[in-house]
């Protein structure tokens, strides 16, 4: 099975947005036009219950068959950091707003999740669709974070890795299972 996940649109802002629900920008269609072509037609789709992200898989649906938008995968939740600028995080406490980013696992905002969470519950909503879809292609459209946490677990890389990724809105990265745990990345970031 090949996971392609696609990261929503951009919202174009400047803070930590994890779970609240901005719109995302989905002018660029003819980048979305080329990411629906992209797609197989017989693809089943599913995104997260954020808007930018439900949005940007309405934009590329078409006639494929699509699935209830799952919370699981939803961003990672900043707690009370939610749509507060990184420097408004370091001046509430450095320390740990330079720990969440430089030693992911278990640390976790003010009231939010970490890596750790994010990471289990994410993986929780792919090993759902993988056990319960029989189809060779699925979209799933959401966020930066649930699409890092995928390639860590696939790749046995370090959260510290893969935060060296670049994911960018509309961007497409292919993850293909092969049975038994095994799995190999297609592609990263992908833009057309």
């Amino acid at each position: 099975m090949k996971l392609h996940f696609l990261r929503h649109g951009p919202t174009h802002a400047k803070t930590m947005v994890g779970w609240t629900d901005l719109p995302a920008d989905l002018s660029n269609t003819a980048r979305l036009d080329k990411i629906a072509l992209e797609i197989p037609v017989s693809a089943i789709c599913i995104s997260s219950t954020l808007t930018r992200a439900s949005a940007t898989l309405d934009a590329v649906l078409g006639q494929r068959q699509i699935l209830p938008a799952d919370p699981d995968l939803r961003e990672i939740h900043f707690g009370d950091w939610e749509d507060k600028s990184y420097s408004e995080a370091l001046k509430e406490n450095a320390q740990l707003a330079e720990d969440l980013w430089t030693r992911p696992g278990d640390i976790a905002p003010p009231n939010g999740e970490s890596w750790n969470d994010l990471t289990a519950r994410v993986s929780s909503a792919i090993d759902k669709i993988i056990l319960d879809t029989d189809v060779e292609d699925v979209l799933i459209a959401c966020h930066f974070g649930p699409i890092l946490t995928q390639l860590a677990r696939f790749t046995d890389a370090s959260a510290k890795t893969v935060f060296g990724f670049q994911i960018d809105p509309l961007s497409l990265t292919t993850i293909e299972t092969l049975g038994a745990g095994a799995a190999r990345v297609l592609r990263v970031n992908h833009l057309l």
